[in-house]
C-alpha cells in the first residue's frame, strides 16, 4: 500500500488517534519543538483520549495535539494542551490540520469555547491561532520557566475557520 501523494508529490498527513506506539515519536517532537517539554509520562496519561490525535506523513508521526475538555458552568470548556509539528515537516499545514481536527474533537463533546496558552513570543503559533479565531483574553506573568509571559487565547470551536 503507498501513502497518497499531494499535487506537489508530497505525501498526504492523516491524522489519527494517538496510541501507545507513538509515544517515543511524540515525546522527540516535544523535546525539539519546547524549552520546557513536558515529561513522556504526561503524555501516557492522555492515551485513548479522542483529543490525543498524532499526524502521519509516510510510516512517521509528523506531529500530534493534545486537547481534552472539563466541566465548566454545565458547559464544557476546551483546552488545547500542548501542539507541535516536527521541525522537518512545519510550514506544511500539519499545525493548522491537528488544531482543526482537535477543535473538531472539542465541539463534539459540546465545548462553546476552547483555551490555550501560548509563549507571547511564539509569533508563528500565535499567527496559526489567530487564523482559528483565537483572540488573547488575558496574560499570566512569568508562565514559564525561563520567565516568559504566557498569553491566553480563546475561540468558539463551532464557528467557521474562514
Amino acid at each position: 500500500m503507498t501513502t497518497p501523494a499531494s499535487e506537489s508529490g508530497q505525501p498526504v498527513p492523516t491524522v489519527r488517534e494517538a496510541v501507545d506506539a507513538d509515544l517515543l515519536a511524540v515525546f522527540r517532537i516535544e523535546k525539539a519543538s519546547f524549552p520546557q517539554p513536558w515529561p513522556f509520562a504526561a503524555f501516557e496519561r492522555f492515551v485513548g483520549d479522542p483529543g490525543f490525535l498524532v499526524a502521519e506523513v509516510g510510516p512517521g508521526v509528523a506531529g500530534y495535539v493534545v486537547a481534552d475538555s472539563m466541566p465548566n458552568h454545565g458547559r464544557p470548556l476546551g483546552h488545547i494542551k500542548d501542539i507541535a509539528v516536527h521541525p522537518d515537516y512545519r510550514g506544511a499545514g500539519i499545525g493548522s490540520l491537528l488544531l482543526d481536527r482537535a477543535l473538531g474533537v472539542l465541539a463534539a463533546e459540546g465545548a462553546r469555547s476552547v483555551k490555550l496558552e501560548v509563549r507571547e513570543s511564539n509569533d508563528a503559533a500565535r499567527s496559526l491561532y489567530e487564523e482559528f479565531g483565537f483572540t488573547h483574553r488575558k496574560t499570566v506573568p512569568r508562565y514559564y520557566d525561563d520567565g516568559e509571559d504566557a498569553l491566553v487565547l480563546v475561540t468558539d470551536p463551532t464557528e467557521a475557520r474562514y
